[in-house]
């Protein structure tokens, strides 16, 4: 096909889940109160610290940023998930399905980013407790803060860029239920192994370096809890670290699993951890945090006395 001389699409047909029509009710009534849950719960985790001075802190800091990308992160995908799940109708834009790209790998590259600095946090907080304040300064905090942020839009912008300046003729049905990296590469007409080589490539460095890093801080503060003389102390820091750990593991498990490989097939367990890091995850990370962290709850149960 002469590509210079086709018709490029106007609009993408969303695929969908795959499910039955019977069961589209069921699905969308479960990820509207999953959805619910990541909105109120991650709301929560930016609004309470507000309101109590003792979680001023920088741990905090990162943790409202975290729940302000799994707030953005899961509306770039839930909302048109739950209208498609409804509706016979299942189109996007083109424009829109690029922006959909982007604005996903921008909120999820930030957000593994911000899981390395959360762990540098940490270890900083036990290593050096007395100077913790000092070294995790507010400077310091909006510095990290904004190279995330920064350093997830460039990311994203490489794959917007790369992805937009393919020819698309035909077909424009996207075997997704969002607009992806790779069902987008799929339905290009012309050669895209340099695409997925670089997907491969970018999202692999980002991943390995951040995940590199956040092991080798769990690994140092590993060794400084084996040192801790009382157990209460091991306890407290095992009992700030875990949840982080847990977040982690499954976010970075399923960005890896979906990215990572360079096949083109298996479209459905591309599917099934789309919605792991997209729907679960984010409902998850405040719960997680908001549950095994014995501050929050303090704070939490404070502030339902005043105003309820």
């Amino acid at each position: 096909m002469n590509v210079y001389n086709c018709t490029s699409v106007t609009y993408f047909v969303l695929d969908g889940l795959g499910v039955e029509q019977n069961l589209r009710v069921i699905l969308f009534l479960g990820i509207f109160c999953i959805y619910t849950i990541t909105l109120l719960a991650n709301l929560s985790i930016m609004i309470i610290p507000v309101f109590d001075a003792s979680l001023h802190t920088p741990m905090y800091f990162f943790l409202y940023n975290l729940a302000v990308l799994d707030i953005f992160y899961s509306s770039v995908v839930v909302p048109k998930m739950l209208t498609d799940l409804v509706s016979q109708k299942k189109t996007i834009s083109f424009y829109g399905c690029l922006l959909q790209v982007h604005f996903f790998h921008f909120f999820g590259s930030t957000e593994i980013i911000l899981f390395s600095i959360m762990s540098y946090d940490r270890y900083v907080a036990i290593a050096q407790p007395l100077r913790y304040t000092t070294i995790m300064s507010t400077n310091v905090c909006c510095g990290l803060a904004a190279c995330s942020w920064v350093i997830g839009f460039f990311h994203a912008l490489t794959h917007f860029i790369m992805t937009a300046r393919l020819p698309y003729c035909g077909p424009n049905i996207v075997r997704h239920f969002f607009c992806d990296v790779k069902p987008m590469l799929n339905l290009a007409s012309t050669d895209v192994s340099l695409n997925f080589k670089l997907l491969v490539a970018v999202t692999g460095t980002i991943c390995t370096m951040t995940l590199s890093l956040t092991i080798l801080f769990y690994v140092f503060i590993s060794k400084f809890l084996i040192k801790m003389k009382t157990s209460q102390g091991r306890r407290r820091a095992l009992s700030t670290c875990s949840g982080h750990f847990t977040v982690v593991t499954l976010q970075y498990g399923t960005a890896i699993f979906t990215y990572m490989r360079p096949t083109t097939e298996s479209l459905d367990q591309d599917r099934a951890a789309a919605i792991m890091f997209s729907v679960i995850t984010p409902a998850l990370n405040p719960i997680i945090y908001t549950l095994r962290n014995k501050d929050m709850r303090k704070a939490l149960k404070k502030l339902l006395r005043i105003y309820l």
